[in-house]
């Protein structure tokens, strides 16, 4: 649930881009935030949850688990690559 939030967070700010009172850069900060923050929870509770299945016997839900590291392993690089795409952003204004 945590990965699709986290993968969610960028549309949600290019959407709020929309809004009268926020720009991209706005936008792109908070996805920056909110996707890192996310994804690194998604991938936290996947590691649980595979530590989970691993005590088990029938190993149901290590699929789940495993769709649910990679999805906030992707939200996490997403929200670094935003990051880092606004700190490149702002050091082009800085040279200026």
């Amino acid at each position: 649930m945590f990965g699709l939030l986290s993968l969610a967070a960028i549309p949600a700010a290019l959407y709020s881009t929309r809004l009268k009172n926020i720009d991209l850069p706005q936008a792109v900060a908070g996805e920056a935030v909110a996707g890192t923050l996310l994804g690194l929870i998604a991938v936290l509770l996947a590691r649980g949850a595979r530590f989970k299945v691993e005590r088990t016997l029938s190993r149901a839900g290590e699929g789940t688990a495993r769709l649910g590291k990679w999805l906030g392993l992707l939200g996490l690089c997403l929200g670094l690559t935003a990051a880092l795409s606004l700190a490149f952003f702002g050091l082009l204004l800085w040279s200026e």
